[in-house]
């Protein structure tokens, strides 16, 4: 933030505002080092949490529970308030000493350096004095870098879900389990407590919300601009873009008053004699203090649980913002935002491309050049270039390490000296990124497509070349025509509006109607006499030769388990077509959370990690659209298209290398059976089972080939499959509360 309007005095603002944290740090440790007081010593001022942790995880490992609770709870409640508390501080001692800056525009020699050294001590004082009404001195302390890598990566919560669990809480276990696990992704173990906390009484979705969402507001708010794209949504995009935004520089603020109030380390000597005097001591701190502000941009930029930030992530928000703002009719928001981007990129050819595009719709020229960029996102680049400036001027002359966070950076800021070797760095990292993208291609799913196709009948018509992918199929004659239609006349009969789970009635687009059957729902109603009980066994059996297929063709080393099966139908809604850009399901992937923007896809939640392998198969072609597409990781580019038609099937490993998507349904009803397999026999489908227990109960059989034999009705059922019956039915009310939200295709 600048104080004066003219360079010259940003600049020497700046330099100032830098070198004063020397003195405040020798006001902070010097009375400190001398009490040496602990965490708890003066009541009602906020303790060491470093402390607080130490002391919970000895009780952890005591197996003292009750205690350690208390002590993690606390430590974490006692960080976010410190942090809270240093943010005010700042706030409040800004104005502190702004009487003394008239005169470092005027002043010259030593009466200058008398005018900035009293600037500094006051704003010194009132940070010391502001710290000190709240903080303990043994709080007002750095911390080790163990203790920030702790709290980094959400340790605290792996310790109270243990805790939690000992106590019998499972609610809060859940919760703490939840927690860590969105910032440890590939914890396996704690994947597994977690379905395990899902399938427990007592433990509703409220407890998987993630603790630390305030704190990443940003990244929700992201998420779900997105979403609004995806349906269209123009002008909700628009708000929670705009909201993005203004969190992620509000994050950024936040992140650079921390690296301001919190007490600094001194940094080691630098001079060649092992001394260095107060001037080197100052450059050196306050390179270090830029240094940090910089390094937030990466730490706003990078997702929980996520090694690297997302590139670009403010100039990426405005490009989303400008587009959805032209889309929903506010020509005047779309180029102050393209205006904003501009500032990043100023020669970049789509952007001025898109400004003359706006300039030509608004219908005058003079609208147009009055709108002028965002103040924020001024500010915030001639404030990031200034630093970037001293920073880079450290680089050249006083052997500081700097790297630069921002792909945008301007090469004019970096110092001849220093370009060549700038420039070799930026093709290193480009050459990384298209390597990178090269490996984000391999599939590791285990699967190999070429196997052979046990069923008569059943022709390979597209492979792994013809779809351009890789562990991709289609094989036609899977149904012949007379099943086809036994099954759409089950649809018809027995299909629930929505998408079958939580009564979602458009869970993708507003413009087509939804319906869905389970095989599970289809028995109890052939049970209750509401269908033929011929057509429900068909419906599972049809699963059953999917299965045969799929093990065969991609040659799984291991067995195959269904983890959901589907009929699923979508109507075009009459008179509702006209225009539609949307699709009938946006692209994603089966198993991970797609990021088009950088081509990475992660596997967390809500993603149905455990899937490994997806197939559809489809009963008509009497509708308009309703095409399959794969795409390569931007969902953009369009490697290849499935028309549907009786009989066919499409299978695909689940993984990153088959993002997918449906195109609009615009006229007639497009009826599939979806279906998800596992290698993992505890994500299996419950439901499955127990519609199987329900027909052994009713003194039916199915065998897993498919044939359906019928029993000697005069026998009772045994007792075990009473008892798996029941058994079943209790575990599938507990997998109910996350069924939903399935990817249908």
């Amino acid at each position: 933030m600048a104080l004066f309007a003219n360079h010259n005095s940003v600049y020497v603002a700046l330099h100032i505002s830098l070198i004063h944290y020397l003195f405040s740090f020798f006001d902070f440790t010097s009375p400190v080092a001398g009490i040496g007081a602990s965490a708890g010593s003066a009541p009602g001022l906020i303790p060491s949490y470093d402390v607080l942790y130490y002391t919970g995880v000895r009780a952890y490992f005591s197996e003292e529970w009750e205690k350690a609770a208390e002590l993690l709870e606390k430590s974490m409640t006692t960080r976010e308030a410190l942090f809270r508390t240093r943010r005010q501080c700042h706030e409040e001692c800004l104005p502190a000493g702004h009487d003394r800056l008239p005169k470092l525009d005027t002043e010259k020699g030593n009466v200058w350096d008398l005018w900035a050294v009293d600037w500094v001590q006051r704003r010194a004082e009132c940070v010391r004095f502001c710290l000190g009404r709240a903080v303990t001195p043994a709080g007002q302390l750095p911390v080790s870098a163990d203790i920030e890598y702790e709290f980094s990566t959400r340790n605290p919560y792996n310790f109270l879900q243990v805790v939690y669990w000992n106590l019998g809480k499972v609610q809060k276990a859940a919760s703490a389990a939840h927690t860590f696990f969105v910032a440890n992704p590939s914890h396996l173990e704690m994947r597994n407590n977690i379905e395990k906390y899902r399938r427990m009484e007592g433990v509703t979705e409220d407890a998987f919300q993630d603790r630390e969402m305030e704190t990443e507001k940003h990244w929700s708010l992201y998420d779900s601009a997105l979403t609004s794209e995806a349906s269209s949504d123009w002008t909700h995009a628009v708000e929670k873009w705009r909201e993005c935004v203004n969190e992620t520089l509000r994050q950024t603020d936040e992140c650079r008053a921390q690296c301001e109030v919190a007490s600094q380390r001194l940094p080691e000597s630098r001079g060649e004699d092992g001394m260095d005097g107060v001037f080197e001591k100052a450059a050196a701190l306050s390179l270090s203090l830029l240094s940090c502000h910089q390094a937030c941009v990466t730490q706003v930029a990078t997702r929980p649980g996520r090694i690297s930030a997302q590139e670009d992530l403010l100039p990426t928000q405005l490009e989303h913002l400008h587009i959805a703002q032209f889309k929903a009719g506010d020509l005047g928001g779309a180029v102050r935002s393209l205006r904003s981007l501009l500032l990043f990129y100023p020669s970049d050819k789509d952007s001025l491309s898109n400004l003359e595009l706006y300039t030509e719709t608004l219908g005058g020229v003079t609208e147009a050049h009055g709108t002028k960029p965002s103040q924020e996102i001024a500010r915030y680049v001639s404030r990031s270039l200034q630093e970037k400036k001293l920073l880079y001027f450290g680089m050249e002359n006083l052997n500081f390490n700097f790297t630069d966070p921002d792909l945008w950076t301007p090469e004019e800021v970096v110092p001849e000296l220093l370009r060549d070797t700038w420039r070799a760095e930026k093709e290193v990292l480009n050459e990384k990124m298209k390597e990178g993208e090269k490996e984000l291609e391999m599939d590791d799913s285990g699967f190999y497509a070429g196997g052979p196709v046990p069923q008569v009948g059943v022709t390979i018509s597209m492979d792994d070349n013809s779809l351009n992918g890789t562990n991709r199929v289609m094989l036609d004659g899977v149904l012949d025509q007379k099943e086809c239609d036994t099954v759409l006349r089950l649809a018809t009969a027995a299909a629930s509006a929505g998408d079958g789970y939580r009564g979602r009635r458009s869970p993708h687009t507003p413009h087509e109607k939804f319906e869905g059957l389970t095989v599970l729902r289809a028995v109890k109603l052939a049970q209750d006499g509401m269908v033929n009980q011929s057509d429900a066994k068909l419906l599972h059996e049809m699963g059953e030769r999917v299965r045969t297929l799929l093990h065969s063709y991609f040659r799984s080393p291991s067995g195959l388990h269904f983890s959901d099966t589907h009929l699923v139908c979508r109507s075009a809604i009459t008179g509702d077509q006209e225009g539609r850009l949307d699709l009938s399901h946006p692209v994603h992937v089966d198993n991970c959370l797609l990021e088009p923007e950088t081509r990475q896809c992660w596997r967390e939640p809500p993603a149905f990690t455990h899937r490994d392998l997806s197939a559809v198969l489809y009963l008509n072609d009497d509708f308009d659209g309703g095409e399959l597409f794969f795409t390569d990781r931007d969902a953009k580019t369009v490697t290849a298209r499935v028309k549907p038609t009786c009989g066919r099937l499409v299978g695909f490993s689940s993984g990153p290398v088959n993002p997918h998507g449906v195109t609009a349904v615009t006229a007639g009803r497009r009826c599939a059976l979806a279906l998800w397999f596992t290698k993992e026999k505890h994500h299996r489908d419950m439901e499955r089972e127990e519609a199987e227990a329900l027909w052994a109960a009713d003194g039916q059989s199915v065998t897993k080939g498919g044939e359906v034999k019928e029993e000697g009705r005069e026998g009772t059922a045994s007792p075990a499959r009473s008892g798996r019956s029941g058994s079943q039915s209790s575990r599938s009310r507990g997998r109910g509360r996350v069924t939903g939200g399935k990817d249908e295709l």
